[in-house]
């Protein structure tokens, strides 16, 4: 992680804890040393961010940091908030991470401090498979990252039967439904899209290769496909 990401990572860090925390606690969080995050910390303050505190005592971030005031209705901070726990209760660690990190920067980038509502809206989704928090899939994580580049995957997958086979495919679109992701891909091998689910990948590689079209024509067909055998054609 070079510097600049490291001081977004503080930023987000400072964002996320309502009280201050000490430089030991938020150096143990970012993997870097307490002497490194002085340093940070004193390149934010000089760069204009709002941070109260010093060293040995804590430090807290003032709302209104970066982004424009920000003005919601209650009704649209309920449904950020319900959206953003529905993703954190999914197997996707990168996303549920992302989703808490949004929701700071919400709070405080608001006239109105919002992170006492923010936390007391009284909304929660239900995990309707499982009682238990999920097991974490990485394979998301890299489908995700492979459709943002357009690079293609290399997987070994086993189908409903348990055959197994090797093909690349190019990633369109990445559902999550409760229980289950399944991956709408085009597939090299058989020519044509087709689904799989995340839970029968056995393993999967990132691919220097390209996907052969953009991903938004091939989004496009994929969408044209799935009209058609609506329409029964």
């Amino acid at each position: 992680m070079d510097k600049t990401e490291r001081l977004f990572a503080v930023m987000d860090a400072l964002r996320r804890h309502r009280r201050p925390v000490t430089a030991a606690a938020l150096a143990e969080e970012q993997g870097v040393s307490v002497r490194t995050l002085y340093r940070d910390v004193q390149t934010l303050i000089g760069l204009g961010a709002p941070i109260d505190g010093e060293a040995g005592v804590g430090y807290m971030l003032k709302p209104g940091f970066f982004l424009p005031p920000l003005m919601f209705t209650p009704e649209e901070l309920e449904a950020l908030v319900l959206g953003a726990r529905w993703v954190g209760a999914q197997p996707d660690d990168g996303l549920g991470a992302a989703a808490q990190n949004a929701l700071a920067k919400i709070a405080t980038a608001s006239p109105e401090d919002l992170r006492d509502r923010i936390n007391d809206t009284g909304l929660w989704p239900v995990a309707v498979w499982s009682a238990r928090a999920p097991t974490p899939m990485p394979v998301l994580g890299q489908v995700r990252l492979a459709m943002r580049t357009e690079k293609a995957l290399q997987i070994a997958y086993e189908d409903e039967s348990g055959r197994a086979s090797e093909r690349a495919i190019w990633p369109v679109q990445l559902a999550y439904y409760e229980g289950k992701q399944v991956i709408a891909a085009w597939c090299c091998l058989r020519q044509a899209f087709r689904n799989f689910r995340t839970d029968r990948i056995v393993s999967l590689d990132i691919t220097d290769d390209r996907y052969g079209k953009r991903r938004v024509i091939l989004e496009r067909e994929w969408r044209e496909v799935l009209a058609a055998e609506r329409r029964g054609e």
